[in-house]
């Protein structure tokens, strides 16, 4: 089982392997690192060479949207694809208007593409967030295969929910990156439940 969160040593950030605890995955899983270490010698090891020198350069002092353009820009990425929820569209244009700025081509889809109805899925009206009303349902496969038919470099993600993340995720062809993560009650900072846990601690009890 692999439990790296429980480990009090993280011996492997300091390069000692010689202190592992005994169920570190190091410790019986060498043929995964060989066949990592393997992958890192094509075109993913420049991807990670890339990704090391953006966070030497700019820890600290970027933030991500500007390490997503210095990424792109080392990467050679010119045509950026931005998957962005209904909710963040003002977010979207914002950012659409500084990347077009810097150079890159955008190519924007949001989630409500199609415009069906969440009835297509299942969902009855009192399973809507506002019962009696139309609600298109949030379409993250045809927001990745519309943005798969005009090959951008690289996609990313603007706020979808939980779940249509996944989907888009799973279906894209397009390498991926995160510029922010929904969440409605923390103003899209997932991590503040965390860093405030007493005080979210009743909205943290996951329903069984």
């Amino acid at each position: 089982m692999l439990s790296c969160a429980k480990c009090g040593r993280y011996t492997c950030r300091e390069g000692k392997p010689g202190n592992l605890p005994q169920d570190c995955p190091m410790q019986s899983y060498g043929d995964v690192y060989e066949e990592a270490g393997q992958a890192y010698q094509g075109t993913d090891g420049r991807l990670a060479y890339l990704a090391a020198k953006i966070e030497a350069t700019g820890y600290g002092i970027w933030p991500r949207l500007r390490e997503i353009m210095e990424f792109s820009n080392m990467a050679g990425f010119t045509r950026l694809g931005l998957a962005f929820c209904v909710g963040l569209r003002r977010e979207a244009l914002e950012v659409t208007r500084i990347l077009e700025n810097n150079g890159f081509t955008v190519l924007s889809v949001i989630c409500k593409t199609g415009a069906k109805a969440k009835e297509e899925l299942g969902i009855r009206d009192e399973e809507k967030v506002r019962p009696g009303r139309f609600e298109a349902m949030c379409n993250p496969i045809a927001q990745a295969k519309l943005l798969n038919v005009e090959k951008p470099d690289l996609n990313i993600l603007l706020g979808l929910c939980v779940g249509h993340d996944t989907l888009f995720i799973k279906h894209s062809h397009a390498p991926i990156t995160v510029l922010a993560a929904k969440d409605r009650v923390t103003g899209h900072n997932p991590l503040a439940a965390i860093y405030a846990s007493h005080y979210f601690s009743g909205k943290l009890q996951a329903d069984k």
